[in-house]
């Protein structure tokens, strides 16, 4: 499994969008057609997610693809 600053920074802001949107993980799981595991190994920084997951993701939170890339930007570990 990675875990690395970036991942981190992205499941963080990945998190506080969710948590704006009154989402559960289980929620958004459902909309975004993920397992709800998985949103929380990405939300953890444990995955690296793929173009495709963060394309789902924007849809069923309602944001665009470059809104949950606009992440804190993190030091090279």
């Amino acid at each position: 499994m990675m875990n690395t600053p970036h991942l981190q920074a992205f499941g963080r802001h990945l998190r506080k969008i969710r948590s704006e949107k009154n989402l559960s993980q289980e929620k958004l799981g459902l909309l975004s057609d993920l397992d709800r595991t998985y949103i929380s190994a990405v939300e953890r920084g444990k995955r690296n997610i793929s173009l495709l997951n963060i394309l789902r993701l924007a849809d069923a939170l309602e944001v665009s693809p470059a809104t949950l890339m606009m992440f804190e930007e993190v030091a090279d570990a």
